[in-house]
């Protein structure tokens, strides 16, 4: 398969080439679900179905891996069973000791925090296997602008390459202005 390298992270979210590859981090698949009634998880909750509809349907490869698998068996929410289902038949992608190798230099390196240790796995996990994006609401450890750069730099020295850490709001390849 042809995949394109990925060197940045700025203007990368809005426009991309078909056969993309994209890894499904566990929030994506609880979003879809999400049964809360504030106006900002609905609107969550609409732009991931939308977007997540859109890409299943589409060209692109949508992976996931055990840990979004684990995560997702391991809570407790309404819509749990239908998360899982929904993830069940994307590829899986391995989480091999090189994969663990990286989370360890993200938590030496301060990228990533070592509580929850998730979030360095689904980086080095989509980071490993070279994905162009890596789909997350987790805005707080993942999706978050300020650390794209060191995240950058700790990924050029293992190797790694760089997939863009966005929500699925920003992949929407529609109109939401009246939202």
């Amino acid at each position: 398969m042809c995949y394109r390298q990925v060197t940045g992270f700025a203007n990368q979210a809005t426009h991309h080439t078909p056969m993309a590859r994209i890894y499904i981090e566990t929030t994506i698949a609880s979003f879809y679900y999400e049964v809360r009634t504030e106006p900002e998880m609905v609107a969550r909750r609409n732009w991931t179905r939308r977007w997540f509809d859109a890409a299943h349907a589409g060209s692109d490869e949508l992976v996931t891996s055990l840990a979004v698998e684990a995560e997702l068996e391991s809570g407790d929410f309404p819509g749990k069973a239908d998360a899982l289902a929904l993830i069940a038949d994307l590829p899986l992608v391995d989480l091999n000791e090189s994969v663990a190798e990286a989370v360890d230099a993200y938590i030496s390196r301060m990228v990533m925090p070592s509580e929850p240790a998730g979030d360095a796995l689904h980086l080095a996990a989509a980071s490993f296997h070279r994905c162009d994006f890596l789909v997350t609401w987790n805005c707080r450890h993942i999706a978050n602008a300020n650390k794209f750069a060191h995240i950058r730099r700790v990924n050029g020295i293992l190797g790694l390459g760089n997939p863009a850490l966005v929500t699925p709001l920003e992949l929407l390849q529609e109109d939401i202005s009246d939202e």
